[in-house]
């Protein structure tokens, strides 16, 4: 039974900081630099229930337009745990989202319960890890550095690989302080684009889109070239992208953990087999 003294309320920026510390500490490994991004998002979309003046459980409803929200952040603190803490701030947060369609990268603990909310299985992501290390051959002059005066080309493509405009996130999320953002450019236009950024352990790969295989695999190999050899690359990729887990599996990465994206409403249709890496398990 939830207590009479716990209450519901949006974050604070420093609040989210709380709440990715306990994502730390349940092993996703977040980035180091996350948080302004993700609160860039949709700064009324983070949620933390209190237990008098201690914060106990956490929840993200992200809104992208009128059309679009994902849901993540669903923590609660261990010893709070089977007391209906979580339910209730699920229960909130999925109100603020209304009638639309919602997605989220569900843990296999919970995968029951988001059913029984109204979610289905889309598909898996699967979360890959190995070692950087040297190049083997020189990169094409295709790939360069994501520049501010990209970001409408850029806009454009990831639109084809995510259901609403998330312009707010990517601003921040492509400028992260230590994070390396690069696109695959050629006279025809941009036919993808990457990132790698530094996270509580090693480093994160997110988003990896590409148009071909190809090219999905020297964008791979160009944003793992830019940080030092042996140090630790986490990338989650769709299992239906047979080609990104080949790609993987040929580098010498070896899978870890999945989670299951599911959605309430009808699935969007992105193109998959273009969405070599997930963006990020928390925002979508």
């Amino acid at each position: 039974m939830t207590s009479a003294r716990y209450a519901i309320r949006p974050m604070t920026r420093s609040d989210l900081d709380v709440a990715i510390a306990w994502a730390a500490a349940e092993g996703w490994n977040p980035g180091l630099d996350d948080a302004d991004s993700f609160y860039a998002a949709d700064p009324t979309g983070f949620w933390m229930g209190w237990l008098g003046d201690q914060p106990i459980a956490s929840l993200s409803t992200v809104k992208y337009g009128d059309r679009f929200g994902f849901v993540g952040f669903y923590i609660v603190v261990p010893q709070y745990r089977g007391q209906g803490y979580g339910w209730a701030i699920w229960q909130a947060g999925l109100a603020s989202l209304g009638d639309r369609l919602i997605g989220l990268d569900g843990v296999v603990a919970q995968q029951d319960n988001y059913q029984r909310s109204g979610f289905q299985l889309a598909y898996r992501n699967q979360r890959y890890s190995g070692p950087s290390h040297a190049l083997e051959s020189a990169l094409p002059a295709a790939i360069r550095p994501v520049e501010p005066t990209d970001f409408p080309a850029l806009l454009t493509y990831d639109r084809q690989l995510f259901p609403e405009d998330r312009r707010p996130f990517l601003e921040k999320w492509l400028t992260q302080p230590r994070a390396i953002a690069l696109g695959y450019f050629t006279p025809q236009g941009l036919q993808g684009y990457g990132q790698i950024r530094p996270s509580h352990t090693g480093y994160r790969i997110g988003p990896l889109f590409a148009d071909h295989p190809e090219i999905a695999e020297q964008l791979f190999a160009a944003l793992q070239s830019r940080i030092p050899i042996g140090q630790s690359i986490f990338w989650d990729i769709p299992t239906v992208n047979t080609a990104a887990i080949a790609i993987a599996t040929a580098q010498g990465f070896t899978p870890m953990f999945d989670t299951a994206r599911m959605y309430r409403g009808t699935a969007p249709a992105v193109s998959l087999d273009r969405l070599y890496g997930v963006t990020s398990l928390e925002l979508g």
